[in-house]
């Protein structure tokens, strides 16, 4: 089985909590990414939390909050799930199908960025189409919340 290392996107785009959703979201347009995690600051890249295109459309959008004033710590999602580089692969599959997650960051013991895993990196850079499959199907599950 591989590694969270050899699957995951490494460095990925990060926001801080006082950066406006607008950039969050004009940084998701230009990076093609639908998750940004968000970082205490650029010296320690500590993760505190993660925006998604999901929070920008349930909690801007639906809210009719202004983006262009609206703060990402108001929108990033705080209670957060993680793997660490080390971890094998299934650890991380595993968290996403429990969790219904799309993406999960990955980090070390201090809690700093390396990289994240999305269901795109599961699709290209694992060759088990039926494992892919399962995680996908787990995690678009309706879970009635």
């Amino acid at each position: 089985m591989k590694k969270c290392s050899e699957v995951m996107t490494k460095n990925p785009v990060c926001c801080l909590p006082d950066d406006l959703v607008a950039k969050a979201a004009d940084l998701m347009k230009n990076e093609h990414i639908g998750s940004i995690p968000v970082i205490e600051n650029e010296e320690t890249k500590k993760l505190i939390g993660i925006v998604t295109d999901r929070d920008l459309t349930i909690r801007i959008v639906a809210e009719g909050l202004d983006a262009k004033s609206t703060k990402v710590e108001t929108v990033m999602t705080r209670k957060l799930v993680t793997c660490r580089a080390e971890d094998d692969l299934q650890k991380a599959l595993d968290a996403m199908s429990e969790n219904q997650l799309r993406r999960i960051p990955i980090v070390d013991d201090d809690n700093k960025v390396l990289g994240i895993i999305a269901q795109a990196d599961v699709a290209t850079r694992v060759d088990h189409p039926k494992k892919t499959a399962a995680m996908v199907k787990e995690i678009s599950q309706a879970n009635g919340k």
